[in-house]
């Protein structure tokens, strides 16, 4: 099962995620909260796999919960689930860490295929965020950034962090690629170690940032 959290302060909000939830094969909702701080706690007592993460809230809103919760637990995936669609917005939050980002209009398959996805491969994007992410990264750059530390990638693994921001999957790329989906994998942690990120989804953020791929 896919432990699942979901952190807003509309309560009737969150009743409608956990009953979604609850109609989704091998996801459980473990916790609901209304705040960054009550989610800080929780955390402390609930393993949790996949976290739904509001923006807006009082007392400790969602960026501030991101950012202080990306470090302690960098393998939790971090979905952001709000109204916000500004491009900046998105595009700052991937780099904090989230994993995902889904608008509160999204329909309840597109909420599993992201959670699923999230804990699974990384990362989720629609294809709307994916494109928004896309200008908000490029809208910061003034000139195109160089790799600090003479990072120096190789032409296979260029190959799959090409695939990778084209949101293929491990088993996707290990086929394409023929590859066994051990050694997709073992590109890809090699590749979240060259570049210096936290996960699959910051790799997609570093490769756009960077000018590392075509996009």
């Amino acid at each position: 099962m896919i432990r699942t959290a979901i952190v807003d302060d509309h309560k009737l909000f969150r009743e409608g995620i956990h009953f979604l939830i609850e109609q989704m094969s091998d996801i459980e909702l473990v916790f609901e909260a209304s705040n960054g701080r009550e989610l800080l706690t929780k955390l402390e007592q609930v393993n949790t796999d996949v976290l739904l993460l509001d923006l807006d809230m009082p007392d400790m809103d969602g960026i501030d919960a991101l950012k202080t919760l990306r470090p302690l637990y960098p393998d939790m995936g971090v979905i952001i689930l709000t109204t916000y669609s500004d491009s900046k917005m998105i595009a700052y939050l991937m780099e904090l860490g989230a994993n995902g980002y889904l608008l509160k209009d999204t329909d309840p398959e597109t909420l599993q295929r992201a959670i699923e996805s999230v804990y699974r491969e990384g990362y989720f994007f629609t294809r709307n965020v994916s494109q928004a992410m896309l200008t908000g990264l490029k809208g910061n750059m003034r000139k195109k950034p160089t790799l600090k530390n003479n990072v120096v990638l190789t032409a296979r693994e260029i190959e799959v962090l090409e695939l990778i921001c084209q949101e293929y999957t491990a088993r996707e790329i290990a086929d394409k690629l023929f590859i066994s989906p051990r050694t997709a994998e073992g590109h890809r942690r090699k590749l979240i170690e060259k570049l210096g990120v936290k996960n699959t989804a910051g790799l997609i953020v570093k490769a756009i940032k960077e000018g590392i791929v075509e996009i």
